[in-house]
């Protein structure tokens, strides 16, 4: 009888017992599955495919900004040429889009998930494809090496206002924003721009490319810039171009290779390089600049942020005032120079192009 009484008394409290546990675990996963999406934000850790959308909206950003060249066979060269580099990375199946600017100003910018930009302006300076290729490969070791998402994680107020997303979708857009600024701002540290030169310097040749092409070009923009005492679009950012074509010249003479290919550059690209004091710029208070809300078009009105989450370097949230953007000749805005404050086109429709295996193939074997 008394172990009976046990056993009754013991089944009475255990029904209520497994009803709370029962209670207590789900509400345990709901916290744990909210803190393993903390935790993914804090850690900014991305999916390719999240990649591969943060680099869409950063693209579309930039787009909006310059403009796009709407010439299908400008963008099938240069596609053909970005393809063949990308293709000896470690990262040749992502979906590589090439676009072509279309603004005066001498710019690349690299987006995350194989999206390369180069300027009409930039494609003038260049003289040849071997150059071409250097400036293109410089531009994917930093998606292959993933330059800017790496700066993004490192940066403490992305991830403040990043907290403050209501969900993952929300939480990519606001990084987008702070991706663009990044991008358009050429903030990559010493050793990211480093690494990217390191990265063409060794692919290029791959391919046949005369190894100093990268050196070349930067020396021929460096005498370009020589009156320009603003930061100034491509490689605009630390070490310091010099250094830069050092490293660049001991890194080239591991490789053998002499290949220019001058005469097919000029016959598939026909802009001339534009003098740094006739590039049109975009002054203070524009859209377009970084931080700008509508990420691109030439803004109608200065505007302001206020005050609100820190998100740092994430897209802000602004209130109008009653001033019209002007666009200028030379003087950047903001202290930039006029390559990173260049006006550009007002068509932000990409230019769809499709290269084949075989093309690019083709492509290659006119290297030599």
């Amino acid at each position: 009888m008394k172990h009976a009484l046990i056993l009754v008394m013991l089944l009475t409290v255990a029904a209520p017992a497994r009803a709370q546990l029962g209670g207590i675990g789900g509400a345990m996963k709901k916290a744990q599955q909210a803190q393993d999406v903390m935790k993914k934000v804090d850690d900014l850790t991305f999916t390719e495919e999240e990649e591969t959308k943060l680099g869409q909206d950063v693209s579309l950003k930039i787009r909006q900004r310059f403009g796009v060249v709407q010439d299908p066979a400008v963008h099938k060269y240069v596609t053909l040429a970005g393809m063949a580099i990308a293709q000896q990375s470690e990262r040749a199946k992502l979906a590589w889009t090439f676009i072509v600017l279309d603004t005066d100003g001498v710019n690349a910018f690299a987006s995350p998930g194989g999206f390369v930009h180069i300027t009409r302006g930039a494609l003038g300076l260049i003289q040849n494809e071997s150059e071409l290729a250097a400036v293109l490969g410089h531009e994917i070791g930093h998606v292959v090496r993933k330059h800017t998402i790496n700066a993004i994680k490192k940066n403490a107020a992305v991830k403040m206002g990043t907290q403050a997303a209501s969900s993952r979708a929300q939480f990519i857009s606001q990084v987008a924003g702070a991706a663009y600024d990044h991008i358009l701002e050429n903030a990559y540290d010493r050793g990211d721009e480093l690494d990217a030169d390191k990265f063409s310097v060794e692919t290029t040749p791959k391919l046949g490319y005369a190894p100093t092409s990268l050196a070349d070009f930067l020396t021929r923009l460096e005498e370009r810039n020589k009156t320009q005492s603003e930061r100034n679009g491509l490689f605009a950012s630390h070490p310091e171009t010099q250094e830069r074509i050092k490293k660049i010249g001991d890194l080239a003479k591991a490789s053998k290779t002499t290949a220019r290919v001058e005469a097919r550059y000029k016959t598939n690209i026909k802009y001339q390089p534009a003098a740094l004091a006739s590039i049109a710029v975009v002054t203070e208070g524009s859209a377009g600049l970084a931080g700008s809300p509508s990420g691109g078009k030439e803004a109608e009105k200065k505007e302001e942020p206020k005050k609100g989450v820190p998100v740092g370097n994430l897209k802000t949230t602004t209130a109008p005032e009653k001033q019209s953007a002007q666009v200028s000749a030379s003087g950047g805005a903001r202290g930039l120079g006029a390559d990173r404050a260049a006006k550009g086109g007002s068509n932000p429709n990409p230019v769809k192009v499709t290269v084949t295996a075989a093309e690019i193939d083709t492509f290659r074997k006119g290297i030599a």
